[in-house]
């Protein structure tokens, strides 16, 4: 019996062994799988054009949708890069972006359009608050909430204490955007 244990031990062992093995062989394909480029002609497009950097936006649509172009939050956000009705006719008229306002949530579905206005707004956010933890927030939490949070001083304009963002889903989200902005640099360049 002590030596069946042993043997099962063993086994263990040496399974943990291969499979830490096999992890350190194939990280960089498994975090690819994980942090795919999915859509990197229509990302390329948008982040030339709106001056984004492609590895932020790819982090916006996994945080935002996991790359599910079908995506609907109970919040009625849209798409993989999750933008509600409102704004998305607001950056569309703004910016004479050429979609059909009427019928928003079909033109939102669509994949092209959905990063076409999530790039641009998340370029418009970086330049208005000119730095991406700020920007992530608005993008979450919405412009009126940040600039009130900034105004009644909970948080610095310039994004030093996003510790200190109130919302716990904005300051969660905030974090796991600069964490996987941080993993599709080290991977992607």
């Amino acid at each position: 019996m002590l030596k069946s244990k042993y043997k099962i031990i063993i086994g263990m062992v040496i399974m943990i062994l291969v499979v830490t093995i096999l992890i350190i062989l194939f990280k960089d394909k498994l975090l690819k799988i994980m942090y795919p480029k999915t859509y990197s002609e229509i990302v390329s497009t948008y982040a030339e054009e709106y001056n984004v950097e492609e590895n932020l936006i790819y982090a916006v649509i996994k945080a935002e949708s996991n790359f599910d172009s079908n995506a609907v939050s109970n919040r009625e956000a849209i798409g993989l890069m999750q933008i509600v009705e409102e704004t998305a006719i607001d950056v569309a008229n703004q910016n004479k972006i050429d979609v059909d306002t009427e019928n928003i949530t079909e033109e939102l579905l669509d994949i092209d359009n959905n990063i076409n206005i999530g790039t641009k707004y998340l370029s418009i956010l970086l330049t208005q608050y000119g730095n991406m933890e700020i920007a992530l927030a608005a993008y979450n939490a919405g412009i009126g909430t940040v600039n009130n949070w900034i105004e009644k001083q909970v948080i610095q304009a310039d994004g030093s204490d996003i510790e200190n963002i109130p919302y716990k889903e904005t300051n969660n989200y905030v974090r796991k955007i600069l964490r996987d902005y941080r993993v599709y640099n080290e991977l992607y360049g």
